[in-house]
């Protein structure tokens, strides 16, 4: 039986930061995908049944008491690092990357789910393995090898942005749970000297889109076209936009996936800096929330979820507008609430209901 006083503590600022970004994303989508021939409304309807699952799931996840999941953490993490291992075997690829599998009508990326699963089983293993001096080098080693197992897996597939985000969330975590001074001197050092690895293991086209990063113009029908049709949007709409409906650079086709990595570029042409200030100021707003119900919690499990689910947010909306805005390269990322995508709506509606759960029970040992 739920109990009825758990609806009193339900956060109505994280509440409403989740539905203002809702509506505009979903406003932005109609227009985004108006004009897309053949399926342009169905995006939209689509979009707004992954709300209605993830508002739903997201409530399921509220009502049961977060502390619960701890004792399924590791499990839960295994199951889904099962099935992150099987879009590699059996799973469909789309777009030259294999990170789909398909469940009756719908089609689910476990990768994005891995991110959930990650958050609890870190939060699991920093709660019972706390270090009041700070931890080092040696005590991060088995939440070092829970991050990589799963981070590589989704590196195969390929997908960059979601490894990135990953390999984000870990370190986040680790400096809010306070790492020793020298072994994160240690630990940046040996980041550093491992970067030409990393670069050599990247894909071609990959390489070829970290480069086009900084020489745009020097492949601008190819790997440069993304960036430079976005800053042209972007450009176009000015301080107040063309107005809703009225973005050219979607409508005409000229800005490539514009209904999912690259949806903020259309709210920048249509409703101008002013609308991408009002955007990034929710996300700022819901972000900062986040921050302080990981310091303010008591309970040092629910403080490293919430901790986590906020990075996860914070990293997807800085590699996504750094990308479309051309500091960052090309990686695939959804802007979160804002681009179409059922398992990337789906999971960060289920990290709401985290973040509002950990907050209703804050108090509470």
């Amino acid at each position: 039986m739920i109990d009825r006083r758990l609806w009193g503590q339900l956060d109505d600022r994280l509440v409403i930061l989740t539905a203002a970004l809702m509506v505009i994303g979903i406003a932005n989508l109609f227009s985004a995908t108006i004009t897309m021939p053949g399926e342009g409304i169905s995006f939209y309807l689509r979009q707004l049944l992954w709300f209605g699952i993830g508002v739903l799931l997201g409530l399921l996840v509220f009502v049961i008491d977060y502390r619960y999941y701890e004792e399924f953490a590791y499990p839960f993490y295994l199951v889904v690092l099962v099935t992150v291992l099987c879009v590699l075997i059996y799973g469909l690829i789309v777009g030259g990357g294999q990170r789909w599998i398909k469940a009756g009508f719908f089609y689910f990326q476990p990768s994005e789910l891995m991110k959930i699963a990650l958050i609890l089983a870190l939060a699991r293993y920093f709660a019972r393995h706390e270090r009041k001096e700070g931890y080092r080098l040696r005590d991060l080693f088995i939440p070092a090898i829970i991050t990589m197992v799963p981070t590589l897996l989704i590196v195969k597939q390929p997908d960059l942005g979601t490894a990135m985000v990953m390999v984000f969330i870990f370190f986040s975590i680790v400096l809010f749970v306070r790492i020793r001074f020298r072994s994160f001197l240690i630990l940046c050092t040996a980041i550093f000297l491992a970067t030409p690895i990393f670069w050599f293991t990247l894909k071609g086209y990959q390489r070829t889109r970290i480069l086009s990063l900084f020489h745009p113009s020097m492949d601008p029908l190819g790997t440069g076209y993304h960036i430079i049709q976005s800053k042209i949007a972007i450009g176009s709409g000015g301080i107040w936009g063309k107005g809703f409906l009225q973005g050219t650079q979607c409508k005409l086709h000229f800005l490539p996936e514009h209904h999912t990595d690259f949806i903020f570029a259309v709210l920048g042409e249509e409703w101008g800096f002013i609308g991408c200030g009002v955007v990034l100021a929710l996300y700022a707003a819901l972000i900062l929330w986040g921050l302080t119900r990981g310091v303010m919690t008591r309970d040092r499990y629910g403080s490293v979820i919430a901790l986590g689910v906020t990075a996860m947010i914070f990293w997807h909306v800085v590699i996504n507008v750094g990308m479309v805005l051309g500091m960052m390269p090309v990686v695939g990322l959804p802007l979160p609430l804002l681009s179409y995508g059922g398992s990337s709506v789906v999971v960060t509606l289920i990290g709401i209901g985290l973040l509002l759960n950990v907050r209703a029970r804050r108090h509470v040992f």
